[in-house]
């Protein structure tokens, strides 16, 4: 609280991004949280696969004001549409980390 008594708001730390590839095909990026840390608010234009090299607790706030927790435990993955729209938080009390492997269009054979 400040002296007028209105809340601060404290930004929260921010996810580290690590471009693994980007070419015509995937763009793959790792990215660790440490606990609070967010990726900020982004929409994927790509369908995408996550895959946990930790244990992740994820906070998900999703437009309209919404939020829930995801729990993907070390070694799992999942997948999802371009189009999704999120803030993932580390809502976990230790480091997080996932790799994410954005797939672009196929070329034609």
């Amino acid at each position: 609280m400040s002296i007028s008594g209105t809340m601060e708001l404290m930004a929260r730390a921010q996810a580290v991004a690590t471009l693994l590839i980007d070419d015509g095909r995937v763009r793959t990026t790792r990215f660790d949280f440490a606990p609070g840390a967010e990726t900020g608010w982004h929409l994927h234009a790509h369908d995408y696969v996550i895959v946990a090299l930790t244990d992740c607790l994820m906070r998900l706030d999703e437009p309209g004001g919404t939020s829930r927790d995801v729990t993907v435990p070390v070694g799992n993955a999942y997948r999802r549409d371009a189009g999704v729209e999120h803030n993932v938080i580390n809502a976990g009390t230790t480091a997080m980390a996932f790799i994410e492997v954005e797939l672009k269009e196929s070329p034609v054979a």
